[in-house]
């Protein structure tokens, strides 16, 4: 279902794979400015090459949504404005081929394919159509997830403890339990498809950049482990200043810390590779602890953090990890957001899931926004016995993304 809002905006209403959630156009249009899918398999839907040479300047008042665009379609130079849409039926229904403002269109970005391989203009010009979806990284779900994100570390956590702070703990832990058991079933999932698309050792390759990347250089990080294979990385000379040159422009530092800029990280992973190029291997084979399984409910954690690291031995066990696994090249939370964003759900699809559940939930947080943090510790959810963990992290943030969905969905069905 379809509804507009002010300024011609659509916001979609999908089913995923844990029930419906919202993809607004502005959504869409951030994924066309960062450039956060496949660049290399855009063709348009008449089977042109196209090449993005500028994005375009994103336009946010009335008109097409990126003015002044340069692009090649077939090796053949092009410049002009882009406009995008949910739908392709979206340019009709919004007039666009009578209104004069876009006459200067040259591409049509749609995220779902329609029954035609081009859209007309005015005068029956003929513009390229660009379907997005198969070229997307992630799933759509992620793309709306990360977005309520932005939300979160934008906003005071005030809504999430109105909200929250009215239950009683233990429902506000079983709530948040729940939603985390709901997130580690997706990232099981994806993991599964993240596999089954690219094989092993590719996946690890390929995720272990992304997260190299942090939040704002995980597109470039992709791009760049399909251009450079994991075999590349363990040579003597390794592609580091060639990798990076390839996504010059596309970099995004400012905010980023110095040691956390994507040549120092880019180095940063050539080292890993030479101290251990069959690392993909290891991941496969290193069996995770066995330890007290999650109720199959999901939602009863009745061993709270503090024991259950003393009980693994967990300091034991991530030291291990580090020096095994990143030949102790990777530390601190970069490292736990590998364990917890790809190692556990990676090797779960071989088997062990509930022992990796467990380790995941209770395993340290890794990098997080500090909204989390706050709201966490405004709710009474961390203390001595139950310090921060990824799991409470991730519980919360899939509240948020859920409450998130649901006044969108409220705003679009208004």
């Amino acid at each position: 279902m379809d509804q507009e809002n002010s300024a011609h905006e659509t916001v979609g209403e999908l089913q995923g794979l844990y029930g419906p959630f919202t993809f607004p156009e502005k959504l869409l249009q951030k994924v066309w400015l960062r450039g956060e899918f496949d660049h290399e398999r855009a063709l348009t839907a008449d089977g042109r090459k196209v090449r993005i040479v500028y994005a375009g300047r994103w336009n946010r008042l009335g008109g097409p949504d990126f003015k002044g665009a340069r692009l090649t379609l077939d090796g053949v130079p092009v410049t002009g404005d882009i406009e995008l849409h949910l739908r392709i039926s979206d340019w009709r229904t919004h007039g666009h081929a009578q209104d004069p403002a876009y006459d200067q269109v040259v591409l049509h970005v749609v995220l779902f394919a329609g029954d035609s391989p081009v859209t007309v203009g005015s005068g029956g010009r003929v513009i390229p159509l660009l379907v997005l979806l198969p070229l997307l990284h992630y799933a759509l779900e992620d793309y709306a997830a990360d977005a309520a994100v932005e939300k979160l570390a934008d906003r005071s956590p005030s809504r999430a403890l109105d909200d929250l702070a009215a239950l009683p703990r233990e429902e506000r832990l079983s709530l948040l339990q729940g939603h985390a058991a709901e997130r580690w079933r997706q990232k099981l999932h994806f993991a599964g498809l993240r596999v089954a698309r690219l094989g092993w050792s590719e996946a690890c390759h390929q995720t272990a950049l992304e997260i190299f990347g942090y939040r704002f250089n995980r597109t470039p990080m992709l791009r760049i482990s399909g251009a450079f294979p994991l075999s590349v990385w363990s040579r003597d000379a390794s592609p580091v200043e060639e990798a990076y040159a390839r996504e010059a422009g596309r970099w995004s530092v400012q905010g980023v810390r110095p040691a956390n800029r994507p040549l120092v990280r880019l180095r940063q992973y050539a080292g890993w590779a030479r101290a251990m190029p069959t690392w993909p291997t290891t991941w496969s084979e290193w069996m995770p602890p066995e330890v007290s399984p999650i109720p199959r409910t999901g939602t009863d954690f009745s061993l709270e953090s503090r024991a259950f690291r003393d009980d693994l031995g967990q300091t034991a066990v991530r030291r291990i990890l580090a020096t095994t696994l990143c030949g102790d090249v990777l530390s601190g939370p970069r490292f736990d957001t590998l364990v917890c964003n790809a190692l556990l759900p990676f090797r779960a699809t071989f088997g062990a899931v509930e022992s990796a559940q467990s380790l995941w939930y209770h395993w340290l947080p890794g990098d997080m926004p500090p909204q989390l943090v706050k709201v966490l510790q405004q709710l009474d959810l961390i203390s001595h016995r139950q310090p921060l963990c990824h799991g409470l992290a991730q519980g919360l943030l899939g509240w948020w993304i859920r409450h998130e969905k649901t006044c969108a969905l409220e705003s679009v069905r208004s």
